[in-house]
């Protein structure tokens, strides 16, 4: 027992060693450290994914908003006879003029856009540092086709793709080109998770995007089905098809041709409202070919069958 003169604070011993009171501590942290966070605050909260998912969206819908720039000699004079809208010319001081530079000025002078000398290292900055040979167009934002009114546009049998998780730009412009080369009615995205109809775009498209209606659509597989409702057979692209390029027949008729990412392929629904699953015969030993490439190849055997056998 504590002797009645000895100090409460004093330390004790134990066979622990000495020991001493808290000062104090422990009551302190316990006490309320504020307002709970809101959920969607709370780092691993399902609501602060779904918050992230809404921003993302919301700046998609921005950066569509923003006008786009199409660099390259060619694409730039397709644009300008395509009547594309477009806010300025920029040319990069001291550049030859060629025919198709000269050509370009010509015709946006005649439409009352402005064109602007600039040094080299501003219009790298404009473009991203793109292969734009002097030359780039201030576009507004790609005017889509309405899918429906696209439709009902085609007349004779029609042919169309339809682009699924295909993320990459320049894949984008390589199959609008195919298609434009080969005949087709038009190509089909999806507004959300896929590239979209940019300057890089319309750069590998060597300018056929301002003639080549691409329309947007938010759900594909729904898209799908409206093409069959509509008496189309609907073939998908996969190296595992029960058929091959080489065996069919009907490219004669309404045809849409679905192509998946080079990764990813067809999403499962989309492909289970497909007509035909059908790969493109190869070599054994080269395990996949790039998606614009095996649209391409497809649009090109549709085009020769049609032309054939009209």
């Amino acid at each position: 027992m504590a002797k009645p003169y000895e100090r409460p604070d004093k330390q004790k011993k134990n066979k622990k060693g000495p020991t001493k009171g808290s000062g104090g501590q422990r009551r302190r942290g316990l006490r309320g450290k504020g307002a709970t966070p809101k959920a969607e605050d709370r780092v691993y909260h399902a609501a602060h994914k779904r918050k992230l998912d809404r921003q993302r969206r919301a700046q998609g819908r921005h950066d569509r908003e923003v006008a786009d720039m199409v660099v390259g000699r060619n694409p730039v004079v397709e644009c300008l006879k395509a009547k594309v809208p477009a806010e300025a010319l920029y040319v990069v001081a001291g550049t030859g003029h060629d025919q198709r530079l000269s050509e370009a000025v010509g015709m946006a002078n005649s439409k009352g856009i402005p064109v602007h000398e600039v040094p080299r290292q501003q219009l790298d900055a404009m473009t991203g540092n793109g292969m734009h040979q002097g030359l780039g167009l201030k576009i507004q934002p790609y005017k889509y086709a309405d899918f429906d009114d696209l439709l009902e546009s085609v007349d004779g049998p029609g042919m169309f793709v339809v682009l699924d998780n295909i993320t990459d730009p320049r894949n984008l412009g390589a199959v609008i080109r195919s298609t434009a080369a080969f005949g087709g009615n038009g190509v089909i995205i999806p507004e959300r998770r896929s590239a979209q109809v940019t300057g890089v775009a319309w750069r590998t498209s060597a300018g056929t995007a301002a003639r080549l209606p691409v329309a947007r659509v938010t759900n594909v597989t729904r898209t799908v089905k409206q093409f069959k409702d509509n008496g189309y057979t609907v073939v998908g692209l996969d190296a595992g098809g029960e058929h091959t390029l080489d065996t069919f027949d009907q490219a004669t008729d309404n045809v849409v041709i679905v192509v998946g990412s080079e990764g990813k392929g067809i999403s499962r629904l989309v492909r289970e409202n497909c007509d035909v699953i059908m790969s493109v015969p190869m070599e054994d030993w080269v395990e996949s070919l790039n998606a614009s490439v095996a649209a391409g190849v497809v649009l090109s055997e549709f085009a020769r069958q049609r032309r054939t056998r009209g």
